[in-house]
């Protein structure tokens, strides 16, 4: 470990002479979707990469259910997004929202949103969030990063310790199984491992903000299905609210027989006997019936973003980078956001295109997504605690009539409905601010959480359009640069390109409507999506290219 480490000294391990360290390119630390999706992403663009995981790599519980519109557009780049389709929630099943005093209670607040079959396609992105528990996912994922040659998944093996120097990192690694420990030796190494990140504390990189918002417990358990369907219709999420306000809910975990009740109002180190775990289901149903509990799981809600996301050669990302609350579905999603964009950085500076700032400005791209997502997941928890209470919720009297009354105008009129909402958070985020974004001195176009607005100003998400019947635009950018031209223009762009030895590819867009959409003769259009640069044919090419580049 580093002498920073912050969390005590490691004990050294030294290398023996007969066993030479293994070298990759870059070392992942953590296997979970964060690490998974860095691992794709390296592994498309043939960068030789490492992923070590203490654990076996399957999935007991699922943490997430939902894969964001963005999300699938980065699985559709790495061609899982059908499979995602496939194996997760059913296409019937509704997105439905209620807010209940019991599943058999009194139904309180409602949004109603269609299943998928119903929603059909969504006009600004080619593959729209669908729900795919974690048991589901991980593996999709796992299995298309076994497919990447250029990519070595080694379960069961920790990471001890590791230390950096001008050149690379190295890292002590223990095989659990086997027992013993070996170096690996990188280039680089990102941290993946999340809450409990060994390789933040090692790196003594601080957290930021409230590390206990809430002390909460997880039900896992199966049933064929919930008597309150009898009564509310099917919902995907049923919040629960009762005397002392909004205590917990229950959600449909894959839209078959597995469910999750998840219990707010506990102590740090509270733990629920099987029985007693029961006892919550029933309470939150509001009866008795047909099921089997699983476990029993705490967890802490928290708002926290680290300090930094970068020490020297060593990168963070995911739920080692920032904790959140998990309502709004941010946590994952806002890693895999992560992945990729230290993904391509890595890739472009490792293949020799990428300048010496680019590396820099993965965090100044990426922290303020992080500290974006985890407000708004605050506030999101901060609406459902501040609901209307009182003893008489659940009874049959005027008194009650008149507190669901009030909870029922505080839910519709307070903005709830924004947590399910959040579109512009999830795909309009910008990276204006970017040192390695040209910027064109246009006004920044407006976002709100709920409403994306498409644009190509420099650091937007290039707009989706159907090129052909299969083809997006988001299809057309792949390993390098991307420019897009309605002109025929953008020679210098290529030559200068070529001078720096930066792939780039040159897209001619014929479509009137893709061309106002794009709204300029000329859009350039990094790896992971992003626009660059915008204008008519630069004067300066070359310092284009070298700012994009991080080499200005």
């Amino acid at each position: 470990m580093t002498a920073e480490n912050k969390a005590g000294p490691a004990v050294q391990t030294t290398p023996s002479r007969e066993s030479p360290a293994q070298t990759t390119q870059v070392l992942i630390v953590g296997g979970g979707p964060v690490g998974l999706a860095l691992a794709a992403e390296l592994g498309r663009m043939n960068i030789d990469c490492i992923l070590v995981d203490q654990r076996d790599g399957t999935v007991g519980f699922p943490k997430m259910n939902m894969v964001s519109s963005r999300s699938m557009e980065f699985c559709r780049r790495w061609g899982i997004a059908a499979r995602v389709r496939e194996v997760g929630w059913p296409d019937e099943f509704p997105l439905n929202i209620a807010f209940v005093t019991a599943m058999t209670g009194y139904e309180l607040a409602r949004f109603d949103y269609p299943g998928y079959a119903e929603r059909g396609a969504m006009s600004h992105t080619p593959d729209g969030n669908r729900r795919c528990p974690q048991t589901l996912f991980d593996p999709i994922l796992q299995a298309r990063v076994r497919e990447f040659a250029s990519v070595g998944l080694q379960y069961r093996a920790r990471l001890e310790e590791f230390t950096q120097d001008a050149d690379g990192v190295t890292a002590t690694i223990r095989d659990l199984d086997a027992g013993g420990t070996r170096r690996i030796r990188a280039a680089y190494l990102a941290g993946c491992d999340g809450a409990d990140s060994l390789v933040r504390a090692a790196a003594g990189i601080e957290m930021i903000g409230n590390p206990a918002l809430t002390h909460n417990i997880n039900v896992f358990f199966t049933a064929a299905e919930l008597p309150g369907w009898v009564d509310h219709g099917r919902c995907w999420a049923n919040w629960l609210v009762g005397p002392d306000g909004q205590w917990g809910n229950i959600v449909a975990v894959d839209g078959h027989d597995k469910w999750r009740l998840s219990m707010t109002g506990f102590r740090e180190g509270d733990v629920l006997s099987d029985a007693e775990a029961a006892a919550r289901v029933r309470r939150a149903v509001g009866c008795d019936f047909d099921f089997e509990v699983h476990n029993a799981l705490p967890w802490t809600r928290k708002q926290q973003v680290a300090e930094t996301y970068r020490r020297g050669r060593v990168f963070l990302a995911g739920d080692a980078a920032h904790l959140l609350s998990p309502t709004g579905g941010f946590g994952m999603n806002t890693g895999i956001g992560d992945a990729v964009d230290l993904g391509w950085k890595l890739a472009a500076t490792l293949d020799g295109w990428g300048g010496p700032a680019l590396l820099d400005s993965y965090e100044a791209e990426r922290r303020p997504i992080g500290v974006a997502n985890v407000t708004e997941a605050t506030r999101n928890h901060s609406k459902l605690a501040a609901l209307p209470r009182g003893a008489a919720i659940a009874e049959d009297s005027p008194a009650g009539e008149d507190l669901r009354a009030r909870i029922r105008e505080t839910i519709e009129t307070g903005g709830y409905n924004q947590e399910y909402e959040a579109e512009g958070l999830i795909v309009g985020y910008s990276y204006d601010e970017s040192p390695v974004i040209v910027p064109d001195g246009t006004p920044c176009v407006p976002q709100t959480v709920s409403e994306y607005r498409p644009n190509t100003r420099p650091g937007a998400r290039a707009p989706h359009a159907w090129i052909s019947e299969d083809v997006s635009t988001l299809d057309l950018f792949g390993d390098g640069l991307t420019l897009l031209r309605t002109d025929g223009g953008g020679q210098s762009l290529a030559d200068a390109a070529e001078d720096a030895g930066v792939p780039l590819s040159v897209h001619d867009i014929t479509d009137p409507e893709i061309a106002a959409l794009y709204e300029s003769p000329l859009v350039l259009v990094r790896p992971d999506g992003h626009v660059c640069w915008r204008g008519t044919e630069p004067a300066g090419a070359a310092a284009v290219i070298a700012t994009v580049r991080g080499a200005a």
